[in-house]
């Protein structure tokens, strides 16, 4: 842990990091205190220390877990310098993603979205705002490649953006379902074939 931090930051810390992977892969309404007690090594009096409700940590450990996707993404795309080899990175990253996710439960974009859907709005908020940033980086993208003349002039960049991360999620998620890597797979090579023959001049 980052020595910079104060005990009060780090004890934080730790209940988010800990809590984190328990709220990926039982949702919010299957993690109980005691779970987080548990993962923690912290007491109830301990914890609500730090965070007023079991929701408050929840939002802190899905930002925490996203983050950590978000940043592996970015980390991949600072790394191209075409736009062509930015979206390939992504669709990279997806494809070992099931194999070993960076986050154990899965996509945590994916798992809280389906449960907060109708039950928590602010969750359902905090993975609105992921799924926008994913959406904006990959029509940023879109439009450098335009720009570079690497992409069509008259590609839909909001279009391409909502296909892209909607197949990704959805082939996530029938993949899990199925117990079946398939379904992803097939997700990413339309993927590949849209950029290819759709996307580049």
């Amino acid at each position: 842990m980052d020595a910079t931090l104060s005990k009060a930051e780090r004890t934080r810390k730790l209940i988010i990091e800990r809590s984190a992977p328990l709220f990926n892969q039982k949702g919010y309404a299957g993690t109980s205190m005691q779970d987080i007690m548990a993962a923690s090594g912290l007491t109830k009096g301990g914890i609500y220390g730090h965070f007023e409700s079991k929701e408050e940590i929840a939002l802190a450990a899905f930002e925490h877990a996203a983050g950590i996707i978000t940043g592996m993404i970015a980390e991949r795309v600072a790394s191209k310098e075409s736009a062509t080899d930015k979206l390939k990175a992504i669709l990279q990253f997806y494809k070992t993603y099931l194999f070993s996710p960076p986050v154990q439960g899965g996509c945590p974009v994916l798992n809280t979205a389906v449960e907060a859907d109708d039950t928590n709005p602010l969750l359902r908020a905090s993975v609105v705002k992921v799924l926008n940033r994913l959406h904006k980086a990959v029509a940023n993208i879109v439009l450098q490649g335009i720009a570079k003349g690497e992409f069509k002039p008259e590609t839909d960049t909001q279009r391409f953006s909502i296909l892209f991360v909607s197949m990704i999620e959805g082939g996530i998620m029938l993949s899990k379902a199925y117990g079946d890597h398939k379904y992803l797979n097939t997700v990413i090579s339309q993927l590949e074939q849209m950029l290819e023959q759709e996307l580049k001049i």
